[in-house]
């Protein structure tokens, strides 16, 4: 079962635009700004009124799209992707958006997140005689629509939203609507725009921005939205359960111009790098540097609330991509040796500060740490803005193993050891919470804190389908 979910982890955007003259040119730039959140993959489906037609490819957007594709494929509306997948589910056939053609009609979907009862529905479907063309989990999704005997398309699509258990924002797109439906908990990030007269959907707002639509809000968990030439209907396909966005967003994930559910990420990082610098007053330290890009936030809270000096001790090339979102270790870490240098004159002599967002397996962390040391810095105390990573995600990051991870089988004091740092702090859970701030009242307030506490806010791996589930199947 870990092996199989190992295969189908991703952590990708989804945009959708509705009644716009250019909808494949104006999903192309949302894909560049949601592209921090899948590099392998980016695809395109666009609606003219009578056909759905995709254009996709493996690669950046920039290495997908050209001007000749977006004008063969524009319409009035379009759905489009871009994809993170990890070892064993890559290929150009797990390229989304996919796109269904059937004597009923056209379907698309755009997918982000994971389902972990993926596999069992899946079985299932093919003792039913399905046949899959993709070892993405999201095709199970057009096959439970596809085999639902309810009617109209948009009761189908709730009955087989009703199946899935796990992390979704679905974006389903037919050649006269596009449906919109964030999971019960709400683990995934979505929000809901208005360009002109036509609407939005993205995984982040920063999409928003970049194509000038105006935030209207988040999509509720549980929620689904309908949208076509009349406007748009809210609707449910569940009630929602206890929300659990992923704290992760936050730390790293996303663009920290980007809101989610009215917390904006910049300010969040910051405010936890102000706690952590207030949980680890005792370091004695000359500057501050964050490991760039995504711990710049929390690294400039830090020394504001500390009173030591920020610097760029570390200079990003542009022109490599996430570490972290690399298909192997073996490029991984070969990533870290193109994407970061030291400034020799700025941790020269100097005991370093160094913020980062995040420990997870641990070689990031030990070859920054040495290329300081390298680079003449007496002294490197890491402090990380998020808790150690004690347990594995199932709901869409790349870390679905306990073995992936050093905090599973490592104490403090051990990984401080492992990664040649002369102390090591981490975030407490609590600070964490109190400071991304979001306004619920519940213990986690509002957060999915499974990787650090193995709380998990769905059931993980259903051993079965329930007897009413296969009622629901028919």
């Amino acid at each position: 079962m870990l092996a199989e979910l190992r295969g189908l982890n991703e952590e990708c955007g989804v945009f959708g635009i509705w009644g716009n003259p250019n909808p494949a040119h104006l999903s192309y730039y949302g894909l560049h700004a949601l592209q921090h959140r899948g590099q392998e993959g980016a695809g395109i489906v666009v609606s003219d009124g009578q056909h759905l037609r995709a254009v996709k490819g493996e690669g950046l957007v920039n290495d997908v799209f050209n001007e000749e594709k977006l004008k063969a494929v524009d319409g009035k509306a379009a759905i489009a992707h871009v994809r993170y997948t990890t070892a064993g589910g890559g290929g150009i056939e797990n390229v989304q958006p996919l796109l269904f053609h059937s004597s009923t009609g056209s379907l698309s979907i755009a997918h982000n997140g994971n389902l972990v009862n993926a596999t069992h529905l899946k079985q299932y479907l093919e003792r039913q005689g399905s046949i899959f063309h993709s070892s993405s989990d999201t095709e199970v999704l057009a096959h439970l629509i596809k085999k639902s005997s309810h009617s109209p398309f948009r009761a189908k699509v709730k009955n087989a939203l009703s199946l899935l258990k796990g992390a979704y924002s679905f974006l389903i797109m037919t050649k006269d609507e596009m449906l919109v439906a964030r999971d019960p908990h709400g683990l995934r990030p979505l929000s809901l725009g208005k360009l002109g007269d036509g609407w939005v959907v993205a995984s982040e707002t920063c999409a928003f921005d970049l194509i000038g639509a105006e935030f209207v809000r988040s999509v509720e968990p549980g929620e689904l939205l309908i949208i076509n030439d009349e406007g748009v209907k809210s609707d449910r396909f569940a009630d929602m359960e206890n929300r659990a966005m992923c704290a992760m967003e936050y730390v790293y994930l996303a663009r920290p111009d980007s809101d989610i559910d009215g917390i904006n990420v910049h300010m969040a990082r910051k405010r936890m790098g102000k706690q952590l610098a207030r949980e680890c007053a005792h370091i004695e330290a000359d500057v501050v540097t964050g490991v760039p890009d995504s711990s710049i936030s929390a690294a400039i809270g830090f020394a504001e609330e500390s009173g030591i000096p920020y610097e760029l001790g570390l200079i990003k090339n542009r022109y490599v991509g996430r570490t972290f979102i690399q298909p192997t270790q073996e490029l991984r870490e070969r990533g870290v040796k193109m994407k970061l240098s030291p400034v020799v004159q700025v941790v020269k002599g100097k005991r370093v500060v160094m913020v980062d967002d995040s420990i997870v397996r641990g070689t990031t962390s030990r070859r920054i740490v040495k290329m300081l040391k390298d680079a003449g810095a007496s002294e490197v105390h890491v402090v990380i803005s998020s808790p150690p990573m004690t347990d594995p995600c199932y709901y869409g990051i790349d870390t679905s193993t306990h073995e992936e991870l050093i905090a599973s089988s490592h104490n403090v004091d051990e990984i401080r050891e492992a990664i040649g740092a002369d102390s090591l702090t981490f975030l407490s859970v609590e600070g964490m919470v109190e400071t991304i701030a979001r306004p619920y009242e519940d213990e986690n307030r509002g957060l999915c804190l499974a990787c650090f506490t193995s709380k998990y806010p769905t059931e993980i791996f259903p051993d079965t389908i329930l007897p009413h589930e296969k009622e629901l199947l028919r």
